[in-house]
């Protein structure tokens, strides 16, 4: 190879892989010249000894010249003239740039394993979760704090638990329990209370071998006598068939033994195989018929009796629990429960009893007097839990949720206080101290403190506001948007006029229909009556009354969420509508 050939020419840049080539090239030469390239080499005109980086370059390199040009003049081997040695600085910038996390590797080696250095910086990258996960977790179990968990001991709700008791224990006798109304606010445990009981009765019923279930039914979300027939009938036909495949297998059993032994009947119902056979192709027959009754599309009588049919398939009593019961009789009436509650007298197996939930303590005021009066045989009543209570309710959950010294001592009483502030709310001082901990842990503090608390405060009545927000109708959010226009704009004490032009404008511009001044002053009195806005109706002398206003909630976060909905997202550029008069 001629020496020529190496040097880089004019306006050419480096190719640090054909070097890497050259030297992969002349391995076998470098065994057997290396003597001759020892004595070849010119003495050092630095002072300072060679770096382990230059030594390892130079012999890289020159060991591909060795080869083809043993025999150097001392033109060629001064710093300044080798053209060699001025690639060889070349290949240091490049491996110093490409070398990255190579550990003991020779940096400014030519030949650079980059797959190596790749997955050496792949192992080294932290994944998105890693930091996360990096710190102490504090829960133990955090669904302890979640409302849907039932826990086995409810505190200072034990009188309306052994009253719940008092009258279901009649379901383990086999007789009818009396219907049960339960008030009370939210949060006050009465669906707990209530679940408590009934897994109580259950596992009770299977104890003393006595048939009898609880049926569950949240009423605001299955809301309709469709809906909640339809959802009973397909729970019964489940359990029936199941019912009927054991009884099949047993009985099939029962037969294959009595082929060869006919005493195998003895002390059994049936006094022939052909009586066996009988009731077998009866359950068969059965399990065809049976039929699942679909979300829609059936006759309401179809649907009731079918419903009625699977229930009085074989004997049990049966306690059907609607929750949220006032929302079932807000949205299809009462007819629902004028048909659970006079099923008894036509059932001939089963018995009903209905468990009614609800935070409306009037809602019995618009039922058929014949439905209340069935309906209401018992009532109980939750009262709100006070500060007191509601600290030993976190604090007996806290024990389980939390690891062992995980909260400081002003936690717990703290999140008692603001829950008792609204209404005594047991699943708010829940939900608060559920965010406390998740705030914590995300910050990664090994502890939650007072103001994990009040920032947990802070996130949930955010929260609260944007989903109160979001699901305004249409013309409330743009009398809203107009209230936020004139605040951003430094409007204080703003007046319905003032809201009602803003208003107007908008509508213009998405093209809504303008409603009448005096249901714009309607609206802005339901979002008084939600704590969006604040107004005060403030007299003018002889210019008469009016509606001073000023928003309750963050300016930016309502904002926010009212352009997210796809009509207001359509404004563009609204400030130059705002045309009202500064106070200054």
């Amino acid at each position: 190879m001629d020496k020529e050939e190496n040097t880089p020419q004019t306006g050419e840049s480096e190719d640090v892989s054909g070097i890497a080539s050259d030297r992969s090239e002349t391995d076998d030469a470098d065994d057997a010249d290396e003597t001759d390239a020892d004595l070849d080499d010119p003495p050092s005109t630095d002072s300072s000894p060679p770096s382990e980086h230059s030594t390892s370059q130079t012999e890289s390199v020159e060991s591909g010249s060795v080869e083809s040009d043993p025999v150097k003049s001392d033109s060629d081997t001064g710093p300044e003239s080798d053209p060699l040695t001025d690639v060889s600085a070349d290949i240091d910038e490049v491996s110093t740039d490409i070398d990255v996390g190579s550990g003991g590797r020779d940096r400014s080696s030519t030949d650079v394993d980059f797959d190596g250095v790749v997955l050496d910086d792949e192992d080294d990258n932290q994944g998105l979760f890693d930091d996360l996960l990096s710190g102490e977790p504090i829960f133990e179990n955090k669904e302890v704090l979640r409302p849907s968990y039932t826990p086995r001991e409810l505190p200072h709700r034990n009188d309306q638990i052994n009253r719940m008791a008092t009258i279901l224990v009649s379901a383990l006798r086999g007789e009818t329990p009396s219907n049960i109304l339960i008030y009370g606010k939210t949060g006050t445990g009465k669906t707990a209370s209530a679940k408590f009981v009934s897994q109580e009765l259950e596992s009770t019923s299977q104890k003393y071998d006595v048939p009898c279930e609880v049926e569950y039914i949240n009423c605001e979300v299955t809301d309709t006598q469709y809906r909640v027939l339809a959802q009973l009938a397909n729970t019964f036909i489940e359990e029936n068939q199941t019912v009927i495949a054991d009884r099949l297998d047993r009985y099939r059993e029962l037969r294959s033994a009595a082929v060869d032994d006919p005493t195998a009947l003895t002390d059994t119902e049936f006094a022939t195989v052909n009586e066996l056979d009988a009731r077998i192709d009866e359950l068969e027959a059965d399990a065809d018929e049976m039929e699942e009754v679909p979300m829609t599309g059936w006759p309401t009588d179809r649907v009731y009796s079918t419903f009625f049919e699977a229930v009085d398939y074989h004997e049990r009593v049966v306690v059907i629990m609607l929750d949220e019961i006032d929302k079932l009789v807000e949205k299809s009436g009462d007819d629902t429960l004028y048909n659970l509650s006079r099923m008894n007298s036509e059932l001939t197996r089963s018995r009903i009893s209905i468990m009614g939930i609800s935070n409306d303590l009037k809602f019995t005021d618009f039922l058929d007097p014949r439905v209340k009066s069935s309906l209401g045989e018992e009532e109980i009543v939750f009262p709100p839990y006070d500060a007191n209570q509601l600290r030993d309710i976190l604090q007996h959950r806290a024990d389980i949720a939390f690891k062992q010294d995980a909260l400081t001592d002003d936690v717990i009483p703290l999140c008692a206080a603001f829950a008792a502030q609204e209404h005594g709310d047991a699943r708010r001082a829940l939900d608060l101290l559920r965010t406390a901990g998740e705030l914590a842990e995300r910050s990664q503090a090994e502890i939650v403190a007072e103001k994990h608390v009040r920032q947990a405060q802070d996130k949930i009545e955010l929260d609260r506001v944007v989903e109160v927000v979001r699901t305004l109708p249409t013309q409330s959010k743009i009398v809203l948007f107009a209230v936020i226009l004139l605040e951003k704009n430094g409007v204080h004490n703003i007046n319905t006029g003032e809201v009602f032009n803003i208003y107007k404008r908008l509508c213009e511009e998405i093209d809504a229909d303008v409603l009448t001044q005096r249901r714009v002053t309607d609206l802005i009195s339901e979002l008084d009556m939600l704590g969006i806005v604040n107004a005060v109706v403030v007299s003018k002398g002889r210019y008469g009354r009016t509606k001073e206003m000023g928003l309750s909630v963050p300016v930016e976060e309502t904002e926010a969420v009212l352009l997210s909905d796809s009509r207001l997202g359509d404004i563009e550029n609204a400030q130059p509508f705002v045309q009202a008069r500064f106070d200054n």
